[in-house]
Protein backbone atom coordinates (compact mmCIF):
# COMPACT_ATOMS: atom_id res chain seq x y z
CA UNK A 1 0.00 0.00 0.00
CA UNK A 2 2.82 2.48 0.78
CA UNK A 3 4.23 1.96 -2.07
CA UNK A 4 1.39 2.55 -4.35
CA UNK A 5 0.24 5.72 -2.61
CA UNK A 6 4.39 6.35 -3.14
CA UNK A 7 3.45 5.78 -7.03
CA UNK A 8 0.17 7.36 -7.17
CA UNK A 9 1.97 10.93 -5.36
CA UNK A 10 4.62 10.31 -7.96
CA UNK A 11 2.61 10.76 -10.76
CA UNK A 12 0.45 13.76 -9.50
CA UNK A 13 3.73 15.34 -8.35
CA UNK A 14 5.01 14.76 -12.54
CA UNK A 15 2.10 16.15 -13.68
CA UNK A 16 1.71 18.73 -11.60
CA UNK A 17 5.20 20.07 -12.66
CA UNK A 18 4.85 19.29 -16.03
CA UNK A 19 1.50 21.45 -15.92
CA UNK A 20 3.33 24.03 -14.24
CA UNK A 21 5.76 24.11 -16.95
CA UNK A 22 3.65 24.18 -19.76
CA UNK A 23 1.96 27.15 -18.00
CA UNK A 24 5.47 29.01 -17.51
CA UNK A 25 6.68 28.33 -21.01
CA UNK A 26 4.06 29.69 -23.11
CA UNK A 27 4.33 33.69 -23.55
CA UNK A 28 2.35 35.24 -21.23
CA UNK A 29 -0.09 36.70 -23.80
CA UNK A 30 -1.20 33.14 -25.01
CA UNK A 31 -2.21 32.51 -21.32
CA UNK A 32 -4.32 34.98 -21.10
CA UNK A 33 -5.73 34.85 -24.52
CA UNK A 34 -7.19 31.19 -23.46
CA UNK A 35 -8.34 32.70 -20.25
CA UNK A 36 -10.29 35.06 -22.67
CA UNK A 37 -11.51 32.46 -24.91
CA UNK A 38 -13.18 31.07 -22.11
CA UNK A 39 -14.17 34.17 -20.40
CA UNK A 40 -16.12 35.33 -24.08
CA UNK A 41 -17.51 31.64 -24.02
CA UNK A 42 -19.46 32.31 -20.66
CA UNK A 43 -20.26 35.59 -21.38
CA UNK A 44 -21.79 34.14 -25.10
CA UNK A 45 -24.05 31.71 -23.48
CA UNK A 46 -25.62 34.27 -21.35
CA UNK A 47 -26.35 36.81 -24.06
CA UNK A 48 -27.71 34.40 -25.83
CA UNK A 49 -30.10 32.78 -23.20
CA UNK A 50 -30.83 36.41 -23.13
CA UNK A 51 -31.95 36.96 -26.02
CA UNK A 52 -34.21 33.70 -26.43
CA UNK A 53 -36.46 35.26 -23.30
CA UNK A 54 -39.21 38.18 -23.16
CA UNK A 55 -36.79 40.43 -20.62
CA UNK A 56 -38.74 43.54 -19.46
CA UNK A 57 -36.83 44.58 -16.06
CA UNK A 58 -35.01 47.49 -17.31
CA UNK A 59 -31.92 47.35 -14.66
CA UNK A 60 -31.86 43.72 -16.16
CA UNK A 61 -31.57 44.93 -19.75
CA UNK A 62 -29.17 47.63 -18.75
CA UNK A 63 -26.85 44.86 -17.46
CA UNK A 64 -27.23 42.32 -20.47
CA UNK A 65 -26.04 45.84 -22.41
CA UNK A 66 -23.48 46.52 -20.54
CA UNK A 67 -22.27 42.62 -20.78
CA UNK A 68 -22.83 42.65 -24.70
CA UNK A 69 -20.66 45.03 -24.83
CA UNK A 70 -17.67 43.94 -22.77
CA UNK A 71 -18.23 40.71 -24.86
CA UNK A 72 -17.72 42.70 -28.08
CA UNK A 73 -14.59 44.38 -27.14
CA UNK A 74 -12.96 41.04 -26.10
CA UNK A 75 -13.82 39.38 -29.15
CA UNK A 76 -12.16 42.44 -31.07
CA UNK A 77 -9.34 41.99 -28.31
CA UNK A 78 -8.91 38.92 -28.63
CA UNK A 79 -9.23 39.05 -32.93
CA UNK A 80 -7.19 41.67 -33.03
CA UNK A 81 -4.10 39.98 -31.18
CA UNK A 82 -5.03 36.46 -33.45
CA UNK A 83 -5.12 38.25 -37.24
CA UNK A 84 -2.64 41.02 -36.75
CA UNK A 85 -1.47 41.24 -40.27
CA UNK A 86 2.09 41.71 -41.49
CA UNK A 87 3.00 45.25 -43.11
CA UNK A 88 5.17 46.05 -45.61
CA UNK A 89 6.22 49.28 -47.72
CA UNK A 90 7.73 49.69 -50.70
CA UNK A 91 9.19 52.56 -51.73
CA UNK A 92 8.18 54.37 -49.28
CA UNK A 93 4.16 54.22 -50.15
CA UNK A 94 2.07 51.16 -49.07
CA UNK A 95 0.55 48.82 -51.69
CA UNK A 96 -2.85 47.44 -51.64
CA UNK A 97 -2.62 43.83 -52.28
CA UNK A 98 0.86 43.90 -51.28
CA UNK A 99 0.51 44.51 -47.38
CA UNK A 100 0.19 41.15 -46.53
CA UNK A 101 4.16 39.42 -46.52
CA UNK A 102 1.88 36.24 -45.89
CA UNK A 103 -1.23 35.46 -46.03
CA UNK A 104 -0.87 31.65 -45.46
CA UNK A 105 -0.31 31.77 -41.99
CA UNK A 106 -1.26 33.63 -38.60
CA UNK A 107 1.21 35.46 -37.22
CA UNK A 108 2.58 33.90 -34.32
CA UNK A 109 3.96 35.57 -30.95
CA UNK A 110 6.86 33.71 -31.42
CA UNK A 111 7.90 35.48 -34.24
CA UNK A 112 10.11 39.04 -34.80
CA UNK A 113 7.55 40.76 -36.08
CA UNK A 114 5.53 40.01 -32.83
CA UNK A 115 8.17 40.87 -30.43
CA UNK A 116 7.33 44.99 -30.80
CA UNK A 117 3.94 44.21 -30.25
CA UNK A 118 3.47 41.40 -27.38
CA UNK A 119 3.26 44.35 -24.53
CA UNK A 120 0.56 46.40 -26.13
CA UNK A 121 -1.32 43.28 -27.20
CA UNK A 122 -0.93 41.63 -23.77
CA UNK A 123 -2.36 45.00 -22.31
CA UNK A 124 -5.33 44.60 -24.55
CA UNK A 125 -5.87 41.69 -23.79
CA UNK A 126 -5.81 41.85 -19.69
CA UNK A 127 -7.89 45.06 -19.80
CA UNK A 128 -10.74 43.16 -21.66
CA UNK A 129 -10.15 39.86 -19.47
CA UNK A 130 -10.17 41.86 -16.39
CA UNK A 131 -13.67 43.29 -17.57
CA UNK A 132 -15.08 41.21 -19.00
CA UNK A 133 -14.86 38.55 -16.26
CA UNK A 134 -15.70 40.89 -12.80
CA UNK A 135 -19.18 41.44 -15.28
CA UNK A 136 -19.37 37.97 -15.50
CA UNK A 137 -18.93 37.61 -11.32
CA UNK A 138 -21.39 40.61 -10.82
CA UNK A 139 -24.06 38.78 -13.26
CA UNK A 140 -24.20 35.57 -11.41
CA UNK A 141 -27.80 36.57 -9.94
CA UNK A 142 -29.11 38.48 -13.32
CA UNK A 143 -28.62 34.68 -14.88
CA UNK A 144 -31.02 33.08 -11.80
CA UNK A 145 -33.03 35.92 -12.92
CA UNK A 146 -33.18 34.95 -16.55
CA UNK A 147 -34.88 31.78 -15.78
CA UNK A 148 -37.82 33.47 -14.43
CA UNK A 149 -38.50 35.04 -17.72
CA UNK A 150 -40.82 33.33 -20.25
CA UNK A 151 -38.95 31.87 -23.91
CA UNK A 152 -39.37 33.64 -27.05
CA UNK A 153 -40.48 30.34 -29.04
CA UNK A 154 -38.68 30.51 -32.11
CA UNK A 155 -36.19 27.81 -33.24
CA UNK A 156 -32.25 27.49 -32.22
CA UNK A 157 -31.44 29.53 -35.32
CA UNK A 158 -26.73 29.94 -35.46
CA UNK A 159 -26.58 33.20 -34.57
CA UNK A 160 -25.17 34.73 -38.25
CA UNK A 161 -29.29 33.63 -39.08
CA UNK A 162 -30.67 35.33 -36.10
CA UNK A 163 -28.58 39.00 -36.47
CA UNK A 164 -29.41 38.66 -39.69
CA UNK A 165 -33.29 38.66 -39.15
CA UNK A 166 -33.09 41.40 -35.71
CA UNK A 167 -32.21 44.56 -34.46
CA UNK A 168 -28.70 44.49 -33.47
CA UNK A 169 -27.36 45.92 -30.36
CA UNK A 170 -30.62 48.33 -29.97
CA UNK A 171 -32.29 46.68 -27.23
CA UNK A 172 -31.44 49.04 -24.53
CA UNK A 173 -32.67 52.21 -26.71
CA UNK A 174 -35.90 49.96 -27.78
CA UNK A 175 -37.08 49.72 -23.97
CA UNK A 176 -36.39 53.26 -23.28
CA UNK A 177 -39.02 54.16 -26.21
CA UNK A 178 -41.30 51.76 -24.81
CA UNK A 179 -41.36 53.01 -21.36
CA UNK A 180 -41.88 56.61 -22.37
CA UNK A 181 -44.66 55.26 -24.62
CA UNK A 182 -46.45 53.20 -21.89
CA UNK A 183 -45.66 55.85 -19.38
CA UNK A 184 -49.09 57.57 -17.93
CA UNK A 185 -48.80 60.98 -16.67
CA UNK A 186 -50.42 61.28 -12.95
CA UNK A 187 -52.76 63.91 -13.96
CA UNK A 188 -54.46 64.14 -17.63
CA UNK A 189 -53.34 66.52 -19.69
CA UNK A 190 -54.26 68.05 -23.30
CA UNK A 191 -50.74 68.06 -24.81
CA UNK A 192 -49.38 64.83 -25.98
CA UNK A 193 -45.79 64.09 -24.91
CA UNK A 194 -43.01 64.46 -27.57
CA UNK A 195 -39.66 62.17 -27.62
CA UNK A 196 -37.14 63.43 -30.21
CA UNK A 197 -34.92 60.56 -31.70
CA UNK A 198 -31.98 61.71 -33.47
CA UNK A 199 -29.17 59.96 -35.33
CA UNK A 200 -26.78 60.36 -38.54
CA UNK A 201 -28.28 59.33 -41.78
CA UNK A 202 -28.66 55.36 -42.18
CA UNK A 203 -28.20 55.04 -38.12
CA UNK A 204 -30.91 52.87 -37.91
CA UNK A 205 -33.67 55.62 -36.34
CA UNK A 206 -36.81 54.25 -38.78
CA UNK A 207 -35.28 50.71 -37.99
CA UNK A 208 -35.70 51.13 -34.41
CA UNK A 209 -39.05 52.88 -34.15
CA UNK A 210 -40.41 49.89 -36.44
CA UNK A 211 -39.47 47.48 -34.02
CA UNK A 212 -40.89 49.59 -31.26
CA UNK A 213 -44.11 50.10 -32.78
CA UNK A 214 -44.07 45.93 -33.29
CA UNK A 215 -43.96 45.37 -29.77
CA UNK A 216 -47.30 43.73 -28.20
CA UNK A 217 -47.13 46.46 -25.05
CA UNK A 218 -47.30 49.14 -27.65
CA UNK A 219 -50.06 48.06 -30.14
CA UNK A 220 -52.24 46.53 -27.13
CA UNK A 221 -51.55 50.85 -26.03
CA UNK A 222 -52.00 52.79 -28.57
CA UNK A 223 -55.82 52.54 -31.02
CA UNK A 224 -53.58 53.55 -33.96
CA UNK A 225 -50.21 54.30 -35.30
CA UNK A 226 -49.73 56.63 -37.82
CA UNK A 227 -46.52 57.72 -40.02
CA UNK A 228 -45.69 61.51 -41.13
CA UNK A 229 -42.97 63.26 -43.37
CA UNK A 230 -41.77 66.51 -44.08
CA UNK A 231 -43.87 66.92 -47.23
CA UNK A 232 -47.30 65.86 -44.77
CA UNK A 233 -46.35 69.16 -42.74
CA UNK A 234 -48.80 72.06 -44.78
CA UNK A 235 -52.10 72.85 -43.53
CA UNK A 236 -51.79 71.95 -39.34
CA UNK A 237 -55.09 70.04 -39.20
CA UNK A 238 -55.31 69.37 -42.37
CA UNK A 239 -52.13 67.26 -42.58
CA UNK A 240 -52.98 64.88 -39.44
CA UNK A 241 -56.27 64.03 -40.77
CA UNK A 242 -55.22 63.41 -44.61
CA UNK A 243 -51.67 63.03 -44.70
CA UNK A 244 -50.84 60.08 -42.41
CA UNK A 245 -50.42 56.44 -43.07
CA UNK A 246 -51.83 53.71 -40.64
CA UNK A 247 -49.30 51.49 -39.99
CA UNK A 248 -51.53 49.65 -37.20
CA UNK A 249 -55.45 50.19 -36.32
CA UNK A 250 -56.34 48.19 -32.76
CA UNK A 251 -59.88 48.54 -33.30
CA UNK A 252 -60.74 46.83 -29.94
CA UNK A 253 -59.24 48.83 -28.48
CA UNK A 254 -61.19 51.66 -29.63
CA UNK A 255 -64.44 50.43 -27.73
CA UNK A 256 -62.34 50.32 -24.14
CA UNK A 257 -60.14 53.58 -24.15
CA UNK A 258 -60.83 55.89 -27.20
CA UNK A 259 -58.60 56.64 -30.21
CA UNK A 260 -54.76 56.80 -28.12
CA UNK A 261 -52.79 57.59 -30.89
CA UNK A 262 -49.03 57.54 -31.57
CA UNK A 263 -47.86 59.52 -34.20
CA UNK A 264 -43.89 59.10 -35.95
CA UNK A 265 -42.87 61.43 -37.93
CA UNK A 266 -40.10 61.43 -39.84
CA UNK A 267 -37.75 64.83 -40.99
CA UNK A 268 -35.03 64.10 -43.91
CA UNK A 269 -34.78 68.08 -43.97
CA UNK A 270 -34.95 70.69 -41.06
CA UNK A 271 -38.55 71.93 -39.86
CA UNK A 272 -39.23 75.31 -39.08
CA UNK A 273 -40.61 76.05 -35.80
CA UNK A 274 -44.15 77.83 -37.08
CA UNK A 275 -44.68 75.15 -38.98
CA UNK A 276 -44.18 72.53 -36.22
CA UNK A 277 -45.85 75.29 -33.89
CA UNK A 278 -48.81 74.95 -35.98
CA UNK A 279 -49.18 70.66 -36.09
CA UNK A 280 -48.86 70.69 -32.38
CA UNK A 281 -51.34 73.01 -31.47
CA UNK A 282 -53.85 71.23 -34.60
CA UNK A 283 -52.29 67.86 -32.71
CA UNK A 284 -53.60 69.20 -29.04
CA UNK A 285 -57.10 69.62 -30.49
CA UNK A 286 -57.50 66.46 -32.39
CA UNK A 287 -55.54 63.84 -30.13
CA UNK A 288 -57.14 62.66 -27.04
CA UNK A 289 -55.30 62.23 -23.90
CA UNK A 290 -52.46 59.74 -23.65
CA UNK A 291 -51.11 60.23 -27.38
CA UNK A 292 -47.88 60.48 -27.96
CA UNK A 293 -45.52 62.27 -30.56
CA UNK A 294 -41.81 60.81 -32.15
CA UNK A 295 -39.89 62.79 -34.18
CA UNK A 296 -36.99 61.41 -35.63
CA UNK A 297 -34.21 63.40 -37.46
CA UNK A 298 -30.94 63.74 -38.26
CA UNK A 299 -30.50 67.35 -36.67
CA UNK A 300 -30.36 68.13 -33.35
CA UNK A 301 -32.50 71.33 -34.23
CA UNK A 302 -35.65 68.53 -33.31
CA UNK A 303 -34.44 68.35 -29.89
CA UNK A 304 -36.51 71.65 -29.11
CA UNK A 305 -39.73 70.28 -30.19
CA UNK A 306 -39.30 67.16 -27.21
CA UNK A 307 -41.22 67.22 -23.79
CA UNK A 308 -38.51 64.74 -22.63
CA UNK A 309 -34.78 64.45 -23.45
CA UNK A 310 -34.04 63.32 -26.58
CA UNK A 311 -32.19 59.91 -27.10
CA UNK A 312 -29.19 60.26 -29.37
CA UNK A 313 -28.33 56.78 -31.95
CA UNK A 314 -24.80 56.37 -32.98
CA UNK A 315 -23.29 53.95 -35.05
CA UNK A 316 -21.81 50.89 -33.65
CA UNK A 317 -18.95 50.51 -32.31
CA UNK A 318 -15.94 49.32 -33.91
CA UNK A 319 -15.97 46.03 -31.44
CA UNK A 320 -19.39 45.96 -32.03
CA UNK A 321 -19.69 46.11 -35.90
CA UNK A 322 -16.24 43.53 -36.20
CA UNK A 323 -18.51 40.91 -34.18
CA UNK A 324 -21.50 41.70 -36.29
CA UNK A 325 -19.44 41.77 -39.63
CA UNK A 326 -17.22 38.54 -39.33
CA UNK A 327 -21.09 36.45 -37.41
CA UNK A 328 -22.51 37.64 -40.97
CA UNK A 329 -19.32 36.72 -43.07
CA UNK A 330 -18.53 33.27 -41.85
CA UNK A 331 -21.81 32.41 -40.74
CA UNK A 332 -21.78 28.63 -39.29
CA UNK A 333 -18.16 28.51 -40.07
CA UNK A 334 -16.18 29.10 -37.47
CA UNK A 335 -13.26 31.66 -37.92
CA UNK A 336 -10.58 29.98 -36.37
CA UNK A 337 -10.97 27.29 -38.77
CA UNK A 338 -9.98 29.80 -41.76
CA UNK A 339 -7.55 32.12 -39.76
CA UNK A 340 -6.44 33.53 -43.10
CA UNK A 341 -9.61 34.56 -44.26
CA UNK A 342 -10.33 35.88 -40.52
CA UNK A 343 -6.95 38.47 -40.97
CA UNK A 344 -8.13 39.23 -44.34
CA UNK A 345 -11.84 40.14 -43.06
CA UNK A 346 -10.83 42.14 -39.89
CA UNK A 347 -9.02 44.28 -42.76
CA UNK A 348 -12.04 44.52 -44.83
CA UNK A 349 -14.16 45.77 -41.55
CA UNK A 350 -11.93 48.34 -40.62
CA UNK A 351 -12.38 50.18 -44.04
CA UNK A 352 -16.00 49.83 -44.17
CA UNK A 353 -16.87 53.25 -41.33
CA UNK A 354 -19.19 50.86 -39.52
CA UNK A 355 -21.89 50.95 -42.14
CA UNK A 356 -24.67 48.39 -41.84
CA UNK A 357 -25.28 48.56 -45.25
CA UNK A 358 -22.17 47.97 -46.17
CA UNK A 359 -21.77 45.34 -43.89
CA UNK A 360 -24.36 43.09 -45.69
CA UNK A 361 -22.98 43.98 -49.02
CA UNK A 362 -19.42 42.73 -48.66
CA UNK A 363 -20.80 39.91 -46.38
CA UNK A 364 -22.72 38.30 -49.41
CA UNK A 365 -20.08 38.89 -51.49
CA UNK A 366 -17.21 37.26 -49.38
CA UNK A 367 -19.45 34.84 -49.16
CA UNK A 368 -20.09 33.76 -52.67
CA UNK A 369 -16.35 33.49 -53.25
CA UNK A 370 -15.05 31.74 -50.52
CA UNK A 371 -11.16 32.10 -51.74
CA UNK A 372 -7.78 34.20 -50.57
CA UNK A 373 -7.38 35.51 -53.96
CA UNK A 374 -10.69 37.40 -54.52
CA UNK A 375 -10.67 38.34 -50.53
CA UNK A 376 -7.48 39.76 -51.03
CA UNK A 377 -8.73 41.42 -54.40
CA UNK A 378 -11.36 42.58 -52.44
CA UNK A 379 -9.38 44.52 -49.85
CA UNK A 380 -6.93 45.79 -52.35
CA UNK A 381 -9.67 47.47 -54.62
CA UNK A 382 -11.14 48.98 -51.10
CA UNK A 383 -8.06 50.42 -50.24
CA UNK A 384 -7.65 52.05 -53.49
CA UNK A 385 -11.40 53.62 -53.85
CA UNK A 386 -10.85 54.85 -50.53
CA UNK A 387 -7.46 56.43 -50.63
CA UNK A 388 -8.10 58.72 -53.47
CA UNK A 389 -11.27 59.84 -52.66
CA UNK A 390 -9.37 60.52 -49.09
CA UNK A 391 -7.01 62.82 -51.17
CA UNK A 392 -8.84 64.18 -53.54
CA UNK A 393 -11.75 65.27 -51.26
CA UNK A 394 -10.24 65.10 -47.66
CA UNK A 395 -13.19 63.04 -46.87
CA UNK A 396 -14.07 58.67 -47.11
CA UNK A 397 -16.35 58.18 -48.99
CA UNK A 398 -18.61 56.63 -46.83
CA UNK A 399 -19.22 59.67 -45.08
CA UNK A 400 -19.85 61.49 -48.41
CA UNK A 401 -22.72 58.26 -49.03
CA UNK A 402 -24.15 59.19 -45.88
CA UNK A 403 -24.78 62.36 -47.18
CA UNK A 404 -26.62 61.54 -49.98
CA UNK A 405 -23.74 63.06 -52.02
CA UNK A 406 -22.20 61.67 -55.50
CA UNK A 407 -19.33 59.57 -55.12
CA UNK A 408 -17.19 58.50 -58.09
CA UNK A 409 -15.29 54.96 -57.72
CA UNK A 410 -13.94 52.41 -60.35
CA UNK A 411 -15.45 48.96 -61.25
CA UNK A 412 -13.41 45.84 -59.73
CA UNK A 413 -13.84 43.97 -62.82
CA UNK A 414 -13.85 46.33 -65.91
CA UNK A 415 -11.51 49.21 -64.30
CA UNK A 416 -11.67 51.18 -67.57
CA UNK A 417 -15.22 52.10 -66.93
CA UNK A 418 -16.06 55.08 -64.20
CA UNK A 419 -18.74 53.89 -61.66
CA UNK A 420 -20.78 56.91 -59.92
CA UNK A 421 -23.35 56.50 -57.66
CA UNK A 422 -25.42 59.71 -57.90
CA UNK A 423 -27.60 59.58 -54.80
CA UNK A 424 -29.49 56.87 -52.90
CA UNK A 425 -33.32 56.33 -51.68
CA UNK A 426 -35.61 53.37 -50.24
CA UNK A 427 -38.58 51.46 -51.42
CA UNK A 428 -41.04 50.01 -49.42
CA UNK A 429 -42.61 46.61 -48.99
CA UNK A 430 -44.96 46.88 -51.65
CA UNK A 431 -42.82 48.40 -54.70
CA UNK A 432 -40.99 46.11 -57.15
CA UNK A 433 -37.84 44.77 -56.61
CA UNK A 434 -34.55 45.52 -58.49
CA UNK A 435 -32.85 42.12 -59.70
CA UNK A 436 -29.11 43.96 -60.45
CA UNK A 437 -27.54 44.04 -57.34
CA UNK A 438 -24.65 46.67 -56.23
CA UNK A 439 -22.24 43.54 -55.80
CA UNK A 440 -22.82 42.88 -59.45
CA UNK A 441 -21.63 46.45 -60.82
CA UNK A 442 -19.16 46.98 -58.56
CA UNK A 443 -17.35 43.75 -58.34
CA UNK A 444 -18.89 42.16 -61.09
CA UNK A 445 -18.65 41.91 -64.94
CA UNK A 446 -22.38 42.84 -65.60
CA UNK A 447 -22.54 44.91 -68.58
CA UNK A 448 -24.27 47.81 -68.38
CA UNK A 449 -23.51 51.29 -69.64
CA UNK A 450 -25.46 54.82 -68.52
CA UNK A 451 -27.59 55.25 -65.68
CA UNK A 452 -29.28 52.60 -63.86
CA UNK A 453 -31.01 51.63 -60.68
CA UNK A 454 -29.34 49.09 -58.04
CA UNK A 455 -30.18 47.20 -55.44
CA UNK A 456 -27.82 47.85 -52.38
CA UNK A 457 -29.61 45.91 -49.77
CA UNK A 458 -33.25 44.58 -48.71
CA UNK A 459 -33.51 44.50 -45.04
CA UNK A 460 -34.82 41.35 -44.08
CA UNK A 461 -36.38 43.13 -40.45
CA UNK A 462 -38.78 46.05 -40.22
CA UNK A 463 -39.57 48.54 -41.74
CA UNK A 464 -38.59 46.13 -44.31
CA UNK A 465 -37.00 49.18 -46.87
CA UNK A 466 -35.36 48.02 -50.39
CA UNK A 467 -32.36 50.45 -50.49
CA UNK A 468 -31.76 51.93 -54.24
CA UNK A 469 -28.34 53.50 -56.01
CA UNK A 470 -29.38 55.52 -58.74
CA UNK A 471 -25.75 55.05 -60.12
CA UNK A 472 -24.01 56.24 -64.08
CA UNK A 473 -21.67 53.71 -65.68
CA UNK A 474 -19.37 55.67 -68.11
CA UNK A 475 -16.25 54.41 -70.55
CA UNK A 476 -12.99 56.20 -69.07
CA UNK A 477 -10.96 58.12 -71.47
CA UNK A 478 -7.71 56.76 -71.71
CA UNK A 479 -4.75 58.94 -72.98
CA UNK A 480 -2.22 57.01 -75.05
CA UNK A 481 0.19 57.31 -72.49
CA UNK A 482 -1.51 56.32 -69.49
CA UNK A 483 -2.99 53.13 -71.73
CA UNK A 484 0.61 52.04 -72.17
CA UNK A 485 1.45 52.59 -68.19
CA UNK A 486 -1.95 50.71 -67.78
CA UNK A 487 -1.01 47.55 -69.60
CA UNK A 488 2.56 47.48 -68.18
CA UNK A 489 1.73 47.85 -64.26
CA UNK A 490 -2.09 46.06 -64.79
CA UNK A 491 -5.43 47.72 -63.76
CA UNK A 492 -5.73 50.35 -60.83
CA UNK A 493 -8.22 51.05 -58.79
CA UNK A 494 -9.33 54.46 -57.55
Amino acid sequence: MESFLSAVLGELMTRSINFIISKCSKPPALVVEESLQRALLRAQVIIEEAMGRHITNQSMIHQLDMLRDAMHQGYYAHDAFRYQPYYVEEDGKDQAVNYFISVSKVPSPMEPYFSGQTARFLQQLREALDRLSSMIVDLNELVMFLMSYPCLYRQPYSMHIVLGNCMFDRQMEAELIIKFLLHTKPHSSEESEVLPLVGPFRVGKSTLIAHVCKDERVRDYFSEILWLHDCDFTDGELTFRQGCATKHQNHLSNLKKGKRLLVVIELYENLCEDAWNRFYLASKRSFLSGSKIIVTSCSDMIVMFGTTPALTLKYLSPEAYWYFFKTLTFGSMDPEMHPRLAQLAMEIARLQHRSINSAYIISCLLKDNFSIHFWCKVLGFMRGFIQTCVSKFGVHPFDLLNQNKPVQLRRMAAPSEDFMICHHYHLSTEEEVLEIRIQDVMYGSIKKQGKIEVLVWRSQIPPYYSYVNVCEIRERKITGAKRKHWMKDGPTFC
